[in-house]
C-alpha cells in the first residue's frame, strides 16, 4: 500500500543521481518546489545543464558514491544503472532518508505523482500496485480538466486570520456559459462575493452554492439602478472584509465594460485586484454569426465604436472608403441616426449591414440589410438589444458561400 503524504521541501538538499532527461524531469519539478539540488553525474543533458545554472542547484561532476546520501533529505537515484541506484536507496533506506528509484520503483520507499495544480490546491495520482506511469499521467490530465471545467465550490473553508480580500474582474465572454475562460471559471469556483452584470454567463450564477453572495447591479438601457460608484464601493468593501469577490462581467472588462474605473477604485482603496480578460461581443458576435471582421480581398481593418452617441467622422469616412469594417456596440437605439451619418458621408447605400443579437446563445437571430434598407428591416423586426451591429462588405452572406 502507498501512503500519499506531502513534503516540505523547501530549502532542503536533495541529492539528484544522474544527469539524463529523466533525472532532469524530478530535478526541475523539485527545484520549482523549492528544493536545494545537489546532482552528482560526471555528465548532464541539457535540460539538466540548464537547471545547473540556477542557484539553487549545484552539480558535482563525478560518479555518485553512497556517501553523497549522507545529509540529504531526499534523494532521487536515476543513474541509469539499476545496481547503483539500488544500492543508493538501499543507503538512503538505512538513514531514513525517503528515496526514489526512477529504474525500479520498489527499490525506493516514495514515488513522484504526477501532479496537477488548481486554485491553491496540489493533486498528485501514484499508482498502489506495478508502476505505470502512462497510467498516473492519463489520470492526472483528466482530473485537472474536471478541476478546469467542471461546476465546483473551490472556496477557503478554514479561516485564514488576517487574509487579505481580493477582486477578479471576470469577462465572461458574450453570453453561452461556455465562452467564458478556463481562468475565469476558476475564478467563480473560488469566490465568496459574484457581482454579476445583466449580460454574460448568467446561467453560471445558478451553478454555485447558496452561500456564495450574488450582488446584482446589471444596466440596461436607460437604466441604472446601482450606479458606477456604488458599485465601486460594494467590490472594496467585501474585498476588505476578506473575501474574494469576483465581477461579473459580460464580454471582456476592458471593452466599454468599465473595468478600468473598477481597478482604478480598487487600487486607490489598497485592494488587490486582478484582471482576467474575457471573449469580446465585438469580435464574437460576427464570428457566432458567420462573419468575418476581416477578409483578404474585401477589407483588412476593424473600428470598434459604441453607438451612444454620434460616430466619430473620422471613422465614418474610412467606412464610405470601403477600407474598415464599423463594429458598434449598444448602438440599436440610435441605429437610424448613425445610419443617415453614414449614408451623409457617402456610404455606398448598398453597403451590407447585420445585427446580430443574443450572440452565442440559444436565443441569437441576426437581422441583415443594407444602409439603404436597415433601419426598416430591424424596426419591423423588432430588433432589441443586446445586440451588435456590422457594416461593411464582410456583412454579405454571399462572402462565404463559395464557388
Amino acid at each position: 500500500m502507498t501512503t500519499l503524504l506531502g513534503v516540505d521541501l523547501v530549502g532542503r538538499e536533495v541529492l539528484v543521481a544522474g544527469g539524463g532527461p529523466v533525472a532532469a524531469s524530478k530535478a526541475r519539478a523539485l527545484v520549482d518546489d523549492g528544493a536545494v539540488l545537489h546532482v552528482v553525474t560526471p555528465m548532464v543533458c541539457e535540460d539538466m545543464l540548464d537547471l545547473c545554472d540556477l542557484p539553487a542547484v549545484t552539480w558535482t561532476q563525478r560518479e555518485v558514491t553512497l556517501e553523497d546520501v549522507t545529509g540529504s533529505w531526499f534523494v532521487v537515484a536515476a543513474t541509469g544503472d539499476t545496481s547503483v541506484d539500488q544500492a543508493l536507496c538501499e543507503r538512503a533506506t538505512l538513514q531514513r532518508i525517503f528515496s526514489v528509484c526512477a529504474g525500479v520503483a520498489s527499490h525506493g520507499t516514495a514515488r513522484n505523482p504526477a501532479i496537477t495544480e488548481h486554485a491553491g490546491l496540489r493533486i498528485g495520482v501514484v499508482s498502489t500496485g506495478q508502476p505505470d506511469p502512462a497510467r498516473t499521467v492519463a489520470v492526472r490530465n483528466a482530473v485537472a480538466v474536471h478541476l478546469e471545467t467542471a461546476d465546483l465550490d473551490l472556496r477557503h473553508r478554514r479561516a485564514v486570520p488576517a487574509r487579505p480580500g481580493r477582486v477578479v474582474l471576470v469577462g465572461g465572454g458574450p453570453g453561452a456559459s461556455d465562452l467564458i475562460t478556463v481562468r475565469g471559471r476558476r475564478a467563480l469556483a473560488e469566490a465568496d462575493v459574484v457581482v454579476a452584470d445583466r449580460l454574460g454567463p448568467t446561467d453560471l450564477l445558478r451553478t454555485l452554492t447558496s452561500s456564495v453572495e450574488v450582488i446584482d447591479v446589471g444596466k440596461s438601457p436607460g437604466r441604472h439602478p446601482i450606479p458606477q460608484p456604488e458599485i465601486n464601493r460594494i467590490l472594496v468593501e467585501h474585498a476588505r472584509r476578506g473575501r474574494t469577490v469576483v465581477r461579473l462581467k459580460g464580454g471582456d472588462p476592458f471593452v466599454y465594460g468599465r473595468g478600468g474605473e473598477e481597478v482604478i477604485a480598487c487600487r486607490e482603496a489598497g485592494v488587490f485586484v486582478e484582471v482576467i480578460p474575457g471573449v469580446s461581443s465585438a469580435f464574437s458576435a460576427p464570428g457566432a454569426a458567420g462573419i468575418p471582421l476581416t477578409h483578404r480581398g474585401t477589407v483588412g481593418a476593424v473600428q470598434l465604436v459604441h453607438g451612444h452617441e454620434p460616430i466619430d467622422p473620422h471613422l465614418i469616412g474610412a467606412v464610405a472608403a470601403e477600407t474598415t469594417t464599423l463594429v458598434v456596440l449598444m448602438g440599436v437605439a440610435l441605429l437610424a441616426d448613425h445610419v443617415a451619418d453614414l449614408l451623409a458621408a457617402g456610404s455606398p447605400a448598398d453597403l451590407p449591414v447585420a445585427i446580430v443579437e443574443e450572440a452565442t446563445t440559444q436565443r441569437q437571430r441576426v437581422t441583415r440589410g443594407t444602409l439603404s434598407s436597415i433601419v426598416g428591416v430591424a424596426r419591423t423586426a423588432e430588433v432589441r438589444s443586446p445586440a451588435v451591429i456590422v457594416v461593411g462588405r464582410v456583412a454579405d452572406p454571399a462572402l462565404l458561400a463559395g464557388g
